[in-house]
Order: structure tokens, then C-alpha cells, then sequence
């Protein structure tokens, strides 16, 4: 159960990202409670999946790494935004050690 609320927590985490650049800044108000919202449900998807005997070094990595990743695909498919063989390179580099992370936890 606890790899379900740590992919909850993601999600929520990428949703409320994602609302930062549609809210240009939060100057768009309407997405301020939706941003802070989603940053609160994913902190407590989070603390869920801890709950359930998550390492948190392991939670916390993977939450991140995959957080990093998928808004950064996300905003290159949504916004052309840039995602540079380097930035690939640098996402690679953070998931391989998430696995790593995750291997040495076990």
C-alpha cells in the first residue's frame, strides 16, 4: 500500500508543479488554492506511505527523482519548454541513483 501513496503523493506533487506555470507565478489567482492545495495532499500521500514502513530516504528520493522527471518531460510536451541531451544526461544520472538508493535499502 505504501508504493500507492507514494505514486499519489507524486502525482499530486507534478499536478501542483505544473499549476505554478499555468498560474504565471500565482498572479493567476484562481490557481493559487489548487497549487497549495496539491502541495498538501502530496505532503500527506507522502507521510501515508511513510506510515506504512517506507524508508524515507527511499520515498524521498523516488518522490523527487520522479517528480523532476515527468514535470520536465511534461513542460517540454505541454510548453516546448527546453530538454537538452545534458538535462536528459542529468535525469538519467538522478533516477539511476534512486534505483541505487531504493537497492541499498533492501
Amino acid at each position: 500500500m505504501s508504493w500507492i501513496w507514494l505514486i499519489a503523493a507524486i502525482a499530486c506533487e507534478i499536478i501542483a508543479t505544473l499549476g505554478l506555470r499555468v498560474s504565471d507565478g500565482l498572479r493567476k489567482r484562481i490557481w493559487i488554492a489548487p497549487v497549495i492545495g496539491g502541495y498538501l495532499i502530496a505532503f500527506f500521500f507522502l507521510a501515508l506511505a511513510l506510515d506504512e514502513g517506507m524508508a524515507i530516504g527511499v520515498a524521498y528520493g523516488i518522490w523527487t527523482a520522479t517528480g523532476i522527471a515527468l514535470v520536465a518531460l511534461l513542460a517540454r510536451a505541454i510548453w516546448k519548454d527546453p530538454l537538452t541531451m545534458r538535462m536528459a544526461l542529468g535525469i538519467a544520472t538522478v533516477s539511476a541513483g534512486v534505483v541505487l538508493v531504493e537497492l541499498g535499502a533492501h
